[in-house]
């Protein structure tokens, strides 16, 4: 058999280029199809309404015609207490007192209502007053250099007491002698004193007697 010629060797190695350049362009046009669909798909595909699409972060927040507001029958007010429904006692620390002792004197509160009501326990709106028969000895008003208000809830069946305890120091208070020293003592052996209290608006019902020894 005669040795093929040098030109059938070139034809041979064009023919096989043309193969590889084909298979080339096959491969290529199916990626560039793979690549260019998604870009046309978004021409094909219906955009979602705002209604579908979640509220991204960072947005505002609903107008208050989107917000729904509760209705006053689901969230009811929190009224003032009234005297039918509070009951206001003076307390202290003991029922008698040795000659070195001074009273301590306290507020007992209570709601005996049924429902949550609000009240202003505030120092501008407490007053301890101590009597002797009809003289009143002292009064916790009339040197009293500083008051505020408290607004707070009382809730139904309640009782608070108040609490840090106002010292009584056994002289009859003036708004004239809060700077006095000297100022006239009240008479002790056995001497019988009653302790009214007042808060937000409501006096006690009662007294509380004392015994200064």
């Amino acid at each position: 058999m005669a040795k093929p010629t040098a030109a059938v060797y070139r034809r041979r190695r064009l023919a096989v280029v043309l193969v590889l350049l084909l298979v080339i362009a096959v491969v290529a046009a199916g990626a560039w199809a793979l690549i260019a669909r998604p870009w046309e798909a978004p021409e094909a595909t219906p955009q979602p309404t705002t209604s579908q699409t979640a509220t991204p972060e960072g947005s505002p927040a609903p107008t208050a015609a989107q917000t729904p507001t509760p209705s006053a029958a689901e969230t009811p007010g929190v009224v003032a207490c009234e005297a039918a429904d509070i009951e206001v006692l003076a307390v202290t620390d003991a029922e008698t007192y040795a000659p070195d002792q001074l009273p301590q004197l306290s507020i007992s509160l209570a709601n005996k209502g049924t429902t949550d009501c609000t009240i202003d326990v505030g120092t501008a709106t407490q007053r301890f007053e101590i009597t002797s028969g009809d003289d009143l000895w002292w009064r916790s008003t009339d040197c009293q250099a500083e008051s505020s208000s408290m607004i707070v809830t009382l809730t139904a069946g309640q009782t608070v007491p108040s609490a840090t305890p106002l010292v009584w120091d056994r002289t009859r208070s003036s708004t004239t002698t809060c700077e006095d020293e000297n100022r006239q003592r009240a008479p002790a052996g056995g001497a019988s004193y009653h302790v009214a209290v007042s808060i937000g608006g409501f006096d006690s019902a009662g007294t509380r007697q004392i015994i200064l020894q």
